[in-house]
């Protein structure tokens, strides 16, 4: 294997802020799969095409075509749709993905509505004034009858609110509120954007030093992985193993943190491929790639969907450490960097 090239970090990043930036909470999703399919299409190598489900499916042709191999990482977010309009206007959630309801008190959001507008709004308890409630403020349980999206129009009733083009069932997208800042990438949704960011920075890196992969690799840009069905179809039956990039899970009582990549070699599905889990360490340890080990006891990935779906093939799990998953999240460049090394790795082994 040669010498890695430079993963074009300074990319990377730009790359990362505008996807992150671009609203995809699963169900509509097409903006981020859109902008990462036009991002894609400057390496001319690449052959891109479209599922039926509307995800993307990057081929990166290598130097041989047998055993080909596959990537996977998702451009859809959590996010949620309005369940009801309220009498005095206000909105009424249904979740998208599986975050606790606190997690999003006091977001921004945007409701994108059937006619194209979008009405900007914030998640707010439905009684949130410590003036007029007092204490009932903090005791009240944050849950789907508690939280409501108020609205920046001039509407306190249904009919004020449909008239607005808001309807049951619009999408509503949290703001991610994106900032680098010395070498942290603070955001909503860095599940699982950062991850796609660290892929095609692999793919650039490859491209700009004119190599091509030891084999042919699939990579597929899923849109429905929040909602468990992402990569259930969409890879080619051919394809003998997968490597899902998705973030590690960062907390106490977890090996990972933010400035590693990480392995997972098992969570609530069960273990991963030991075999090319073992391969993937090897790879690291060989090309000097800063690295943890983990298990994540309350996650699910699109390598699982594959699985269940049927799918005949070795699957395994890598991915930047992430602080509070599910949450306001967070990462540091060391990590995307280390993601985007590991997939370049992994990408010319033979």
């Amino acid at each position: 294997m040669p010498n890695l090239p430079e993963i074009p970090t300074a990319y990377l990043l730009d790359f990362l802020t505008r996807l992150l930036n671009t609203p995809s909470p699963t169900g509509l999703a097409e903006p981020a799969v859109s902008l990462t399919e036009r991002t894609l299409a400057e390496f001319p190598s690449l052959r891109l095409s479209r599922t039926r489900k509307g995800a993307l499916v990057a081929l990166i042709p290598g130097t041989t075509n047998e055993a080909p191999r596959a990537l996977t990482a998702h451009v859809d977010t959590l996010g949620a749709m309005v369940k009801e309009i309220k009498s005095n206007g206000r909105l009424k959630l249904s979740r998208i993905g599986g975050y606790i309801w606190n997690t999003i008190e006091g977001e921004g959001c945007t409701v994108f509505t059937r006619s194209g507008r979008q009405v900007r709004g914030a998640v707010l308890l439905t009684k949130a004034s410590s003036h007029v409630f007092g204490n009932e403020v903090g005791e009240m349980k944050r849950d789907e009858d508690s939280l409501e999206v108020r609205l920046d129009a001039r509407t306190n009733s249904e009919l004020e609110t449909l008239d607005l083009g808001v309807q049951v069932g619009d999408f509503i997208a949290l703001d991610p509120r994106v900032e680098v800042n010395a070498g942290f990438v603070r955001s909503r949704h860095l599940d699982d954007k950062a991850c796609v960011a660290a892929v095609v920075a692999a793919v650039k890196a490859l491209a700009d030093a004119k190599l091509q992969p030891a084999h042919s690799t699939y990579f597929l840009v899923s849109n429905y992985e929040e909602v468990g069905h992402g990569a259930a179809a969409g890879i080619p039956a051919e394809v003998e193993e997968l490597v899902v990039v998705d973030m590690a899970a960062v907390g106490e009582g977890q090996n990972s943190d933010e400035f590693h990549a990480s392995l997972c070699v098992k969570d609530s599905g069960g273990p991963y491929h030991h075999g090319l889990s073992d391969r993937l360490r090897a790879l690291a340890e060989k090309n000097a790639i800063p690295y943890k080990v983990d298990i994540y006891p309350h996650y699910g990935s699109d390598g699982e969907a594959w699985w269940s779906a049927g799918a005949d093939a070795a699957v395994a799990l890598i991915g930047p450490g992430v602080d509070a998953s599910h949450n306001y999240e967070r990462t540091h460049t060391e990590a995307l960097v280390a993601t985007a090394k590991w997939v370049l790795a992994y990408l010319l082994e033979e």
